[in-house]
């Protein structure tokens, strides 16, 4: 009935809601409810302070200390319990092979699409948790045919993350979160299960700086009680193949790979910048000389336009040539006109100047004639 209700609260089918666990009243339901510490660690509910205004002052005390804690990832409909992960068979009918997954979380929202949570009450040994981690790494390699046709992990097919760059995809990363109920010493655990499964874990180093994890899947520990005080953001997460904790996001992604790419673009972008600003220079530089050649009127000593410079400029053999080229367009117009003025009065001044000496020649030929 717990899961029905879950189902109407979260819209889900029952039949996504997973199984009761099993034994639970045999062992205390000590898996389970670690299940469900691990959720609230991860998920970090915020109280409504409005709502406790009637509480006790502690109550209320611890309510706020709940608001002031740092964020969780997602809403309580980003998590699914006991998914199965079929290597073989189908999604609702899994075969032999695969894996029973304690947590799901999908909140891309807050920087995880998808990751795997498993619950260790540190009852199991190294070798056991390895053989997990060798289903995780089989269903994570199966590929089936999407709807469109096309050959997909199978994961791909129900839930979204980032494809990743060529060369560089890993599988959906593993957090095991190391609950200290149990006999067996984690700290121990964990590095005899580092060892077991570095094949499927180790990346490949680049001389950038950085590992590419192509192919790999990337584990993540931490502890229950380191969890449930720092929440996500807090630096208790340990990947195998580093030295040093950090915060979930940095543990589960490649921050020297982005930083090695955030370095590289912005050396691309002040290269860019630089080349730019030499196209300018260049460009001023080739306007400077080309104004100094720019031609200037004979006549009245103004610069020439570009289109009065384009005009006096060669045409070729069998082109115009123009009539006044030392002269800007008002000049070379004035000129122009005065050149028409002067040949339509040309004639005129040629008539007058022709009559005078033809009477002179006259009077001279009537007084020859009278004398």
């Amino acid at each position: 009935m717990g899961l029905k209700a879950a189902a109407r609260e979260l819209g889900r089918p029952v039949g996504e809601m997973g199984d009761p666990a099993r034994g639970a009243g045999r062992t205390g339901a000590l898996h389970p409810m670690a299940v469900n510490e691990a959720v609230l660690a991860l998920l970090r509910p915020k109280p409504d302070l409005a709502q406790l205004a009637s509480e006790p002052a502690d109550v209320r005390a611890a309510a706020q200390t709940a608001v002031d804690a740092s964020a969780g990832l997602g809403t309580i409909a980003s998590y699914a319990t006991e998914v199965a992960l079929p290597a073989t068979g189908t999604w609702s009918n899994p075969g032999r092979g695969g894996a029973q997954e304690d947590i799901v979380i999908t909140a891309p929202e807050d920087g995880v699409p998808l990751l795997f949570v498993e619950i260790d009450n540190c009852f199991e040994s190294a070798q056991v948790l390895a053989a997990k981690i060798d289903k995780y790494m089989r269903f994570g390699q199966r590929k089936v045919k999407d709807v469109d046709g096309k050959e997909r992990p199978m994961w791909r097919t129900r839930w979204w993350s980032h494809d990743g760059r060529h060369g560089d995809q890993p599988h959906p990363p593993l957090l095991l979160v190391f609950n200290r109920i149990g006999p067996r010493n984690p700290n121990t655990v964990i590095a005899q299960l580092a060892e077991l499964t570095e094949r499927h874990w180790k990346g490949t180093w680049y001389e950038g700086g950085f590992h590419m994890y192509d192919g790999k899947l990337p584990i993540v520990v931490t502890g229950m009680k380191q969890l449930q005080e720092h929440g996500p953001a807090g630096a208790v997460f340990r990947r195998f193949g580093r030295p040093h904790n950090q915060t979930l996001l940095e543990a589960i992604g490649n921050p020297r790979r982005e930083a090695h790419d955030a370095r590289k673009q912005a050396e691309y972008a002040a290269r860019q910048r630089e080349h730019q600003e030499e196209l300018r220079r260049i460009a001023a530089q080739h306007k400077a000389e080309r104004e100094a050649r720019r031609p200037v009127c004979a006549s009245c000593g103004a610069q020439f336009t570009d289109e009065r410079w384009k005009a006096i400029e060669p045409a070729g053999w069998g082109g115009p040539r123009d009539t006044h080229p030392h002269l800007c367009d008002d000049c070379r117009q004035r000129a122009i006109t005065a050149e028409r003025q002067a040949a339509q009065a040309g004639p005129e001044h040629q008539d007058h100047d022709q009559a005078v000496p033809e009477q002179k020649a006259g009077g001279t030929w009537l007084s020859r004639f009278r004398g």
